[in-house]
């Protein structure tokens, strides 16, 4: 047995006080894990190892920094991103003291060892006016001006800076010179001045930030002691380390993992940014995650009331992703849940799925995928509650099953289709997992996106996919080519969602410059839709492919009408098509143009080009000419 930890009371369980330290990062009501102070302060108390993660852009810092280059450090990102933390570590790795940063004082001096005096403002929203305006007069003058003998290093939020920039340019009567240089460098946009080190911690990539968060929590050495604990003996199940176990992928292979980081992923490519702490706080959730804990997070003396209970499953990790632990306000006060809810995974299924979940135990069609994939996990998927509550479901009386017991019913339903999500195999075409998400092409989506990055080929089906569904948006007929793009309107309005007349068309691939490419944009690090109706850049247009977007065109491509899937979606694709209409008649006057001068007739022709469709669902262009007497 281990000697009872220090800051750890005699009798408890072995872990108590890492557990405890790890909640202090969950989800908790007064979301104290927002402070540095806070988190540092509980390690403190608790006298356990830190969670450790990488700090590539701190190594990027101190490497500046010790180099002698001249000018200062902007550290920008959003709440959570971890702006306190590397200013804190930069602060004692350049010799300063834990002590005089854990002090009140907002701004604090360090002098290196070449003589040069670094300043740190560790938040800039905390500074008053004057205070502000010292800091950023030194900032622009180690920028702009030639100061070397001090620089300044400055945590702040992205909108904060932007807008003491902008207080203090109106306050001198001038516009500041730095603000629009941060601003371009934010958008990614421009050339940030180069006496000036910006590290947007908001670019981190997520899926990388996620693996090592999920690395470092459920791989800490703290767990070694759960080995010796009473609560796993005599074959009895503890809901903690049941959840460390199936996070840390033992048993699945990674699976539930490599799931969880496609899900952060098409996030980030939505739009959703989250910040690193959010992401400990998803960790903590999903292994202490529990329905009937305090505040819904376990400690180590909730579990022996939970065996006994029988109600290990209501801790289930694959609802604690989502939150389904916490109070639905509370769950929403996080991004990362909110982020995740977008997915609908418990609400959106497929009919096949569900025929398992309810049917699989007694249909002898279904009885062999059942125990495959539900019966396997006697923990959190066929226990004994739920073969319970399906039998009273389907057996019950009608009265039975329309009133609280069907309702009982499916919340198990529910959290039997996100168990599923993270645990059908990737092969598994019966029962396809992307199926049971608001998200049913988000697995090509992220095959494209893979594709393009290592500069490989596109698989043809998504291409196809891609094709009928813009032509189906561009035209509003149910087009089924896949060969050639149709720029197609209704003869004078842009926007109308039924479109015959055929402008141009385009190849449904590049070739000598024309037609359709799928690029991946190196800043918004999505895939592009560029269309191309003639050479050189001036003939093409370009659309950003967001996972929502693509979504939208391929259910278009498989039959769904453009209005029923999202408005939005169908108004960002009409203002795509007005830019295309827009090339066809800017190319279409330079060809009258180049045609002046030519000998006329005694009667005028107008040749209009319809779009007709064959008995297969192919369509073609057809010109009509027709003449009118002058």
């Amino acid at each position: 047995m281990n000697a009872t930890p220090s800051g750890q009371d005699a009798g408890a369980p072995p872990s108590s006080a890492w557990v405890r330290f790890l909640r202090s990062y969950g989800p908790t009501p007064n979301d104290l894990n927002l402070f540095d102070e806070y988190v540092t302060g509980a390690l403190g108390r608790a006298k356990v190892q830190p969670i450790t993660l990488t700090s590539p852009q701190l190594e990027k810092m101190k490497q500046r920094i010790e180099s002698g280059a001249p000018g200062s450090l902007l550290i920008a990102g959003t709440a959570g991103d971890g702006k306190t933390y590397h200013c804190r570590s930069l602060w004692i790795g350049l010799g300063g003291s834990p002590r005089d940063w854990a002090g009140p004082a907002q701004v604090k001096k360090v002098t290196l060892a070449d003589g040069r005096i670094a300043i740190f403002v560790k938040d800039l929203s905390e500074l008053n006016d004057d205070q502000s305006d010292d800091a950023l007069g030194l900032l622009e003058r180690s920028v702009l001006g030639g100061e070397d003998k001090e620089f300044l290093v400055v945590a702040a939020n992205h909108g904060q800076i932007l807008e003491r920039l902008r207080d203090i340019g109106f306050r001198q009567n001038r516009t500041n010179p730095l603000r629009k240089p941060i601003q371009d460098a934010f958008l990614l946009s421009g050339l940030v001045p180069e006496r000036l080190a910006i590290f947007d911690l908001s670019r981190t990539a997520h899926r990388q930030s996620l693996e090592e968060v999920l690395t470092a929590v459920a791989g800490h050495p703290e767990w070694g002691n759960c080995l010796d604990c009473a609560l796993r003996s005599a074959g009895r199940i503890c809901p903690i380390f049941e959840n460390r176990e199936r996070l840390l992928g033992l048993q699945d292979g990674g699976v539930f993992a490599r799931r969880l980081g496609d899900l952060v992923e098409v996030s980030k490519l939505n739009g959703w940014h989250l910040p690193v702490r959010d992401l400990l706080a998803l960790a903590a959730n999903m292994i202490l995650g529990h329905r009937d804990a305090r505040e819904g997070l376990l400690a180590c003396a909730d579990v022996a009331r939970i065996q006994d209970g029988g109600v290990i499953e209501r801790g289930s990790i694959y609802d604690n992703v989502f939150g389904a632990n916490l109070p639905r306000r509370r769950a929403n006060d996080r991004q990362v849940f909110r982020a995740l809810a977008s997915f609908g995974i418990g609400e959106e299924t497929s009919n096949g799925a569900d025929g398992l979940l309810v049917y699989g135990a007694d249909d002898t069609k279904l009885t062999e995928a059942f125990s495959q994939f539900v019966g396997n996990d006697a923990i959190y998927g066929a226990t004994p509650s739920y073969l319970a509550a399906q039998r009273a479901y389907l057996e019950g009386e009608e009265a039975a099953r329309l009133d609280n017991g069907a309702a009982q019913f499916l919340v198990r339903l529910e959290a039997q289709r996100r168990r599923l999500f993270f645990t059908l195999p990737e092969n598994e075409t019966d029962y396809p997992f992307w199926a049971m998400t608001a998200f049913r092409f988000a697995g090509d989506y992220l095959e494209m996106s893979s594709a393009l990055f290592e500069r490989k080929a596109v698989s043809e089906t998504i291409r196809s996919r891609l094709v009928r569904g813009l032509n189906r948006v561009m035209t509003g007929l149910l087009i089924e080519n896949a060969d050639r793009i149709f720029v197609a309107s209704s003869g004078g309005f842009t926007q109308s969602r039924i479109s015959v007349l055929c402008d141009t068309e385009a190849p449904a691939r590049r070739v000598g410059g024309i037609g359709m490419a799928l690029r991946l944009d190196v800043h918004t690090e999505r895939p592009t839709l560029d269309v191309a109706l003639a050479q050189g850049s001036g003939g093409s247009a370009t659309f950003n492919l967001t996972p929502v977007r693509f979504e939208f065109l391929c259910r278009v491509a498989e039959g769904s009408l453009p209005g029923s899937f999202s408005n939005e979606c169908l108004e960002d694709m009409l203002a795509f098509k007005a830019k295309l209409l827009r090339k066809a008649e800017l190319l279409g006057s330079a060809r009258l143009t180049d045609d002046e001068g030519e000998a006329g007739s005694d009667e005028e022709a107008l040749t209009l080009t319809f779009i007709e469709i064959e008995q297969s669902g192919h369509g073609f262009s057809r010109p009509v000419t027709v003449r009118t007497a002058p």
